[in-house]
């Protein structure tokens, strides 16, 4: 690690590959600077996990000047200027100075190559992002304020947001994520652009969209993020559902602000979060996903009868919600499948308090949350926001006995692999019969019985499978 001069931060260090990619380039008769959000990371005190260079080299020329340098380098984004570069343990990416505009009608950026580093951090999204560290002499170059604006706080563009936005849409997103990752306050007038400009969010494609989303969730402060969002109008083309979420609220104030409601769910959600070595390390995309989703069938399923409102049935309305949304923003099928199984779970456990559950409802409530049992006690915890303490009390002590029950019936019976007392093959065998929808049936007759009663012995199983084949086959 090299440690940077005075002016930078106390400690402010670097790979020792970053200087020497410097030399490098500076051998080769290319300038090259460190770029965006590793130099921001510097004066945040901590690492970034991106190592991003530009220059003034074109990529053939950057990969000639890597030649020798560089155990190994591709160009996927020779299109875009960029040539990856892979030495010992670091991945880099250099793109050439450059300058790019979207077409109204295109979802594709426009590149076109520039000749400084100047007219390079321009174009940058955020001021936070348009400073450069030269190589290899450490010469900061933050033409519009970056650091100033970084410590109070600001986000700004270097140009005016209605360019930046107009050469790149996503950038409205990018500062909501900002928002949620670096508890950064948008400028008036970004925020104004936003407002303005966020039906342009439509021709970026839902790929680009959905990894900002993912960076937002994931972030420190995804309710600020989510604010953003709603109040900007981004929400509504992005992720409708949220919005929708305020016109649940009534004026007569008969139930709670649903809005609101999803976020301190969100938020409680990831308190709940473990360490890297828990149940649930934080952060979490699908839990907490699935807390700002949780009650998204609401507005759809709201009733007013007899003075009382309902919401019947949301929970599978907002799956189907929830998988629709997801489906859309192209999240790939397991992570679509989690956060909508949640979603459809996330009633399950109410009036167990009140009336207890048998043995079999317990079994039942860990075979259908299946892989998802560590997260839907999360999200189930995490949906209890009445003020009373002492319903909120009751409810914990109620979640509090079910965990336990469950973990008695695990260390029991094994509920995590919760199968018929025979197989298919055992079930053939003793019936006489091949394999068809008679095999299903008897199947599920005996994993019905399992739930029902728990594990038998195999002679047992059966007996009672003959008893049932003598009546259903």
């Amino acid at each position: 690690m090299v440690f940077l001069p005075q002016g930078f931060p106390a400690g402010a260090q670097l790979p020792d590959v970053v200087v020497e990619l410097g030399e490098v380039f500076a051998a080769a008769g290319y300038e090259l600077s460190l770029v965006g959000g590793p130099v921001r990371d510097l004066f945040l005190g901590r690492a970034s996990p991106d190592l991003d260079f530009t220059t003034d080299a074109r990529p053939d020329e950057i990969i000639a000047a890597v030649a020798g340098f560089a155990d190994a380098h591709w160009d996927i984004g020779r299109d875009f200027g960029t040539i990856g570069v892979r030495k010992g343990p670091d991945t880099l990416e250099i793109t050439t100075y450059r300058a790019e505009a979207y077409d109204p009608s295109s979802r594709k950026p426009q590149v076109r190559f520039g000749s400084s580093l100047e007219d390079d951090l321009v174009r940058r999204d955020f001021t936070v992002n348009a400073m450069a560290l030269r190589l290899p002499s450490f010469e900061l170059v933050d033409p519009h304020g970056g650091v100033r604006d970084l410590f109070a706080q600001q986000l700004r563009t270097p140009a005016t947001p209605q360019e930046s936005f107009s050469d790149d849409p996503l950038r409205m997103m990018r500062a909501a994520r900002f928002a949620s990752q670096l508890g950064l306050e948008i400028a008036d007038p970004v925020r104004e652009a936003m407002t303005d400009m966020a039906a342009r969010i439509e021709i970026v494609s839902a790929e680009r969209i959905r990894e900002e989303l993912v960076k937002l969730i994931c972030g420190r402060y995804p309710r600020t993020g989510v604010d953003v969002m709603v109040a900007t109008g981004l929400a509504a083309i992005v992720l409708p559902e949220i919005p929708a979420l305020k016109l649940t609220t009534d004026e007569h104030h008969r139930h709670k602000d649903v809005y609101g409601h999803s976020l301190q769910v969100l938020e409680q959600s990831m308190d709940l979060e473990t360490e890297h070595d828990g149940a649930v390390p934080g952060p979490d995309f699908i839990l907490r996903f699935a807390a700002l989703m949780h009650d998204v069938g609401k507005p759809k399923t709201r009733r007013f009868e007899r003075g009382s409102v309902s919401f019947r049935h949301h929970d599978v309305v907002g799956a189907k919600l929830t998988r629709k949304r997801m489906q859309a923003l192209k999240f790939d099928k397991a992570t679509t499948r989690a956060v909508s199984h949640l979603v459809e779970l996330h009633m399950r456990f109410y009036g167990y308090g009140d009336q207890g559950w048998s043995d079999s409802a317990v079994r039942r409530y860990v075979t259908d949350a299946g892989d998802q049992l560590q997260r839907l006690h999360r999200l189930t915890r995490s949906d209890v926001t009445t003020r009373n303490k002492k319903k909120a009390a009751r409810l914990a002590r109620a979640y509090d006995d079910l965990e336990q029950r469950i973990t008695e019936l695990q260390q029991q019976e094994e509920l995590d692999k919760v199968r018929p007392d025979l197989n298919g093959e055992q079930i053939m065998q003793l019936l006489g019969i091949s394999p068809g929808p008679a095999v299903g049936r008897a199947y599920k007759f005996l994993l019905e019985h399992r739930m029902e009663h728990g594990p038998v012995s195999q002679d047992e199983a059966a007996q009672l499978l003959k008893e049932w084949a003598a009546k259903n086959l």
